[in-house]
C-alpha cells in the first residue's frame, strides 16, 4: 500500500473517531477535509498563543456577520469555552463551537501560523589553505535544522555540480567533502554530535542501519527543489571505521536531453565504429573504467541511440540512476539477493533486442551475458578493468579462452573523465624539453588520419582563475581508448595464442589502428582542452 493511500486511511478514520466523539459530547461534528486551504482567517478573535495552547481555531463558518463558529478539539478545555462566550456576550454575536479532529485543527493552524522559511547560505568551495571559508560552511551545517540537513548538504552538492558526498568520521570531528569534476574538495568539518543527526536522516531514508558493522548499500530519491519535477537518484555506500561509520552519495542526475553520441567528442575514426555498432544491434560492448570515469553516461548515449520504437530495449540496473523514455529498467537489488544472473535469464524470456547489464561482476552474469550476445541480441554492460586489453585478460581469467565470447565480443571502451580548461582563463606557456620529448615519443605511434600539431612549436595551457572557475577547470572531458575486436584480437581469445597477457593485445591492437588512451589524452592537451597535470593525476 502506497504512503498517500495509508494517510487517507488514517484521516478517514480519525474523522469518524472525531464524530463519534461529539456525539457522546452532544456537540456538532465538522469535517474539515479540504477546508483550511482556502479558508477566511479570523485574526483577532484569539491570538496564536491561544490558539496553540487551547487547541481551538476560528472557523467563521457562521450563516451571517452576527455569528462565530470556533473548532474545537476534545483537548480544548470548557473552562475557555465559557471565556469565549463571555468575550461575544455584550457583541450580540451568538458563538457556536464545532468539533474537529487534531488533523483538521493542525491544518488550519498551518494557515494562522505559516512555518517560517529557513534560507541558509550557499556552500562555497575553499580553496587550498583556506581554512576560512571551511569555518564558515561548518557552522552554516552546525546551525541548519536537524530535519534539513541531508537534504541541505544534497541540494547544494547538486548545485556545484558535485557527482559524490564524501563524509569522513575523524577523531576530533567529522570530514565533509564534494567530488567536484573529478576531484575531491574539503567542505567543511561536522561535530560528532551534529553527524548523528545526519547518520540517522540517511540510514532512514536509505534503509540502512547506524549500529551495523559490515560495509552497507542503500539508495534514496530525492525531487530538487529548483527543480520538482526532477527526481535526484543516489546510491548510498557506508563502511564501518575507527571512529564511527563513514558515508558518501553518489549523485546520478542525467539530463536525457544531454545524453548524445555527439556530445562525446569522438573522432570521426571512432564514432563511425560506434554508429556501426548501433545500425547493426547484435553481439557485446563492454566499457570498462574505474568508478567515475563516466561509463554510465556512455552506455546511456548508446542506448538513446538505439531506442528506436521497433527495438525492445531493456536495462538492469544497480541502482536506475536515469528514467528513460522508452526503455524497461529493472532494478537489481544486490543487497537483498537480487542478482544480474538470474534477472537476465529471466529478460531473455521477454524478447529484448537490446539489453544493457549494469556489471559483469561474477563467472554466471559473464556467461549469460555472452550467450545472449550470440543469439541476435546486443548486449551492453560495464566492467571493472584499467584498460580495454586489461579487459580482455581480466574476462579470459574469469571464463577461460572461449571460442564463443570471442565470436560475441565486438568493442571494448575503456575510458576516463578528466578536468576541462576554462578557456576563458587559461594561461599559455611554453612546455621545456623534457616534455616536449615525452609528448613526442608518446605520440609517435598514432595511427594515420589524427592530426598530430607540431610539437617542437606548440604551446600548452595551465588553469587561471576567476569567480566562475576557481579552480581553472569548468567540466569534463573524456579520454578514450576504442578497441574494435578483430580477427587478430579474437585469436588471443579463442587460445589461439597461448601466453595471452595486456601488452600483446595492446600491441595487437595498436597495430590495428587503436588510438591509446594516453594518446587521446595527449591530443586534448595539445589542442588546449586540458593540462599535463590533469592527465597524470588521473592516469
Amino acid at each position: 500500500m502506497n504512503e498517500e493511500k495509508q494517510k487517507a486511511q488514517f484521516r478517514a478514520q480519525e474523522e469518524r473517531s472525531t464524530n463519534e466523539r461529539a456525539n457522546i459530547l452532544g456537540i456538532s461534528y465538522l469535517d474539515t477535509r479540504g477546508m483550511a486551504e482556502n479558508a477566511d482567517l479570523v485574526q483577532d478573535s484569539l491570538t496564536i498563543e491561544q490558539m496553540y495552547q487551547q487547541k481551538v481555531v476560528p472557523l467563521r463558518a457562521g450563516t451571517d456577520e452576527h455569528s462565530a463558529v470556533f473548532g474545537i478539539t476534545s483537548s480544548t478545555p470548557q473552562s475557555f469555552l465559557k471565556a469565549i462566550e463571555n468575550d461575544f456576550s455584550g457583541k450580540s454575536t451568538v458563538v457556536e463551537f464545532v468539533m474537529i479532529s487534531m488533523s483538521g485543527f493542525r491544518e488550519y493552524m498551518v494557515r494562522y501560523d505559516p512555518p517560517k522559511v529557513v534560507r541558509y547560505d550557499d556552500v562555497k568551495i575553499a580553496q587550498d589553505g583556506d581554512s576560512q571559508t571551511i569555518d564558515q560552511v561548518s557552522q552554516t551545517l552546525e546551525n541548519v535544522l536537524s530535519d534539513d540537513l541531508l537534504d541541505y548538504l544534497i541540494e547544494q552538492a547538486d548545485k556545484l555540480g558535485a557527482s559524490d558526498i564524501h563524509i569522513e568520521t575523524q577523531r576530533n570531528g567529522v570530514r565533509v567533502r564534494f567530488r567536484v569534476d573529478g576531484a575531491l574538495h574539503a567542505i567543511a568539518e561536522l561535530s560528532h554530535d551534529k553527524y548523528r543527526i545526519l547518520q540517522a536522516s540517511i540510514a532512514s531514508r536509505a534503509n540502512i542501519s547506524t549500529a551495523e558493522r559490515q560495509p552497507q548499500s542503500g539508495h534514496i530519491q530525492h525531487p530538487l527543489k529548483n527543480s520538482p519535477d526532477t527526481i535526484l537518484n543516489m546510491r548510498i555506500e557506508t563502511v564501518p571505521t575507527s571512529y564511527g561509520q563513514d558515508a558518501v552519495i553518489r549523485l546520478f542526475n542525467f539530463d536525457e536531453s544531454l545524453l548524445q553520441l555527439d556530445r562525446l567528442g569522438l573522432d570521426v575514426t571512432r564514432r563511425d565504429q560506434l554508429d556501426q555498432i548501433v545500425a547493426h544491434p547484435h553481439g557485446m560492448v563492454m566499457v570498462v573504467g574505474p568508478t567515475g570515469s563516466g561509463k554510465s553516461t556512455t552506455l546511456y548515449s548508446l542506448l538513446n541511440a538505439l531506442n528506436q520504437p521497433d527495438r525492445k530495449l531493456v536495462t538492469l540496473e544497480d541502482p536506475i540512476e536515469m528514467a528513460m523514455t522508452g526503455v524497461t529498467q529493472i532494478p537489481v537489488d544486490t543487497t537483498t539477493g537480487d542478482s544480474f544472473a538470474d534477472k537476465l535469464r529471466a529478460v531473455l524470456r521477454i524478447d529484448p533486442d537490446v539489453i544493457m547489464v549494469g556489471e559483469i561482476r561474477d563467472v554466471d552474469t559473464a556467461k549469460t551475458a555472452i550467450q545472449a550476445s550470440i543469439t541476435g541480441h546486443l548486449v551492453l554492460s560495464t566492467f571493472h578493468a584499467s584498460s580495454a586489453g586489461a579487459a580482455f585478460s581480466r574476462m579470459i581469467d574469469m571464463i577461460g579462452q572461449n571460442p564463443i565470447f570471442a565470436n560475441a565480443i565486438r568493442m571494448v571502451i575503456s575510458q576516463r573523465l578528466v578536468r576541462r580548461l576554462d578557456d576563458a582563463t587559461k594561461i599559455a606557456y611554453d612546455p621545456d624539453q623534457t616534455e616536449r620529448e615525452w609528448i613526442h615519443n608518446a605520440l609517435g605511434t598514432v595511427p594515420a588520419g589524427y592530426d598530430v600539431p607540431d610539437i617542437s612549436t606548440v604551446k600548452l595551457y595551465k588553469p587561471g582563475k576567476s569567480a566562475a572557475a576557481p579552480f581553472g577547470y569548468i567540466g569534463r572531458i573524456m579520454i578514450m581508448e576504442q578497441l574494435l575486436v578483430s580477427e587478430q584480437i579474437q585469436r588471443f581469445i579463442r587460445g589461439e595464442v597461448k601466453d595471452v597477457n595486456v601488452a600483446e593485445i595492446e600491441r595487437a591492437a595498436r597495430s590495428e589502428g587503436m588510438l591509446t588512451m594516453m594518446q587521446d589524452a595527449l591530443l586534448r592537451v595539445l589542442r588546449g582542452e586540458t593540462t599535463l597535470e590533469e592527465i597524470n593525476r588521473v592516469l
